[in-house]
């Protein structure tokens, strides 16, 4: 027997070449299962008969048309092309590097964009880019297409450190192509697309019915007969047709919103059915427990944690849009956010709407300096999220995406913070 510490180098040397020899299988594994036989079809949604897309909108609507273009829901999914995918093709700058043997490969080939994955060098798997899922303001993800099924492709990239990275959820130090993405997942991303559900193979897409992005029709219908209706009746300005929020009740515009903005939901009723004005536990369940929204993730569920907020509780009427404009892009915009807010936080108290006087920041450096152009990073910071850990290229540590959390309340360490950079004296 050698020496203990030649021992220790043996068995370090016999692990190191064990993971070498596991890795093909690996990739086998993690790549998509392709079914033998034709799966039976199970449910279909999707009717795009009624959708005739946002541009026959601009008509009529053209400074809504305009302003809604630029914003991250209208931009929140697109066919994959060079203007629509961040991040570089160049150089080192086009790699992702998970570890000294695997690598995924930004290359253009033939007009089109691809993720290839590299093992030792040699190339395994090659997917191209078919469509970008998020606006590009903090991130993107991409999707390539086998045949009418949607997978995920495994690199994405992060806006703020301008750097692709392991797409949400994957495991690390593996390159995986094999995620299939689902209606629900779509649902979210788009306004609208044709379905099925096929036993034992999910999803299926009609291509050619996908509305991009999160458009007009989303939030207010199918546009079809409401176009038609008045382009016949040029002076009829009663809106016939067509959804109007300002009429839906309060929890009927939150419901709209909660589709995509409480989290991953239970489905009662396939993808692309639910419609703004219906109740939306009749088409999906919340996953999370209403009694511990305050404990919840930062990302994905802004509304649960809307719901559970102080603000929310004591006014009859706030919703998402008491805050938010659909229509125009207002990010980083936080004085506007701010004069929201102070609708109801100030001293007369007289649209407080919970009946009583208003109740205004009891902060003593705000209280000095009169500050009233941002509420928000004090009162709804951007926090790390634990469901969005990001693995940059050749880096072992993760990156926490941070998102503005939408629990109203009051923050002693963000507030600090704030006001230590907005009055660097007070240190």
């Amino acid at each position: 027997m050698g020496p203990p510490e030649n021992q220790t180098k043996t068995i370090e040397l016999k692990k190191y070449y064990l993971t070498l020899l596991l890795i093909p299988a690996i990739v086998l594994i993690s790549a998509r299962w392709k079914p033998t036989t034709a799966p039976q079809r199970s449910a279909a949604s999707g009717d795009t008969s009624t959708f005739i897309g946002s541009a026959a909108c601009r008509t009529c609507h053209g400074a809504i048309y305009a302003d809604h273009i630029h914003t991250a829901h209208y931009l929140d999914s697109r066919p994959a092309s060079a203007a629509s995918i961040k991040g570089s093709f160049k150089g080192d700058k086009s790699r992702y590097v998970l570890n000294d043997h695997m690598e995924v490969q930004m290359e253009k080939k033939a007009g089109r964009f691809y993720q290839t994955f590299l093992l030792n060098g040699k190339p395994v798997e090659s997917e191209a880019f078919g469509i970008v899922i998020g606006s590009g303001r903090k991130g993107q993800t991409y999707l390539y297409w086998d045949g009418n099924r949607l997978f995920q492709l495994p690199v994405s990239y992060f806006v703020p450190l301008d750097s692709w990275c392991n797409s949400p959820g994957y495991p690390q130090n593996i390159v995986y192509f094999g995620k299939q993405v689902h209606g629900q997942c779509m649902e979210c991303h788009g306004t609208n697309a044709k379905t099925a559900e096929l036993e034992g193979l999910s999803t299926v897409f009609d291509s050619a019915s996908i509305l991009y992005g999160i458009d007009c029709e989303r939030c207010h219908g199918p546009g079809a007969q409401h176009v038609a209706w008045q382009t016949a009746h040029p002076t009829d300005r009663t809106g016939r047709y067509i959804i109007n929020t300002r009429h839906l009740s309060r929890q009927q515009r939150l419901d709209a919103c909660a589709l995509c903005h409480s989290g991953f939901r239970n489905e009662r009723m396939p993808p692309f059915t639910f419609r703004s004005g219906d109740t939306l536990d009749n088409f999906s369940t919340a996953r999370y427990d209403s009694a511990a929204t305050a404990t919840l993730d930062v990302h994905g569920n802004q509304y649960g944690l809307l719901t559970a907020s102080k603000c929310f509780r004591m006014s009859a009427q706030l919703d998402c849009s008491s805050c938010h404009s659909p229509h125009s892009n207002e990010h980083g915009k936080m004085e506007i956010y701010s004069q929201r807010c102070i609708t109801c936080h100030n001293a007369g108290g007289a649209s407080a709407g919970n009946g009583g006087a208003g109740h205004t920041c009891s902060f003593p450096p705000v209280i000095a300096k009169g500050l009233t152009a941002n509420c928000i990073d004090c009162h709804m910071p951007a926090l790390p999220s634990n469901a969005i850990t990001l693995q940059l290229s050749g880096e072992a540590r993760l990156v926490h995406d941070l998102v503005r959390t939408h629990r109203v309340a009051i923050y002693p360490d963000a507030a600090k913070g704030y006001m230590d950079l907005l009055i660097p004296a007070r240190k």
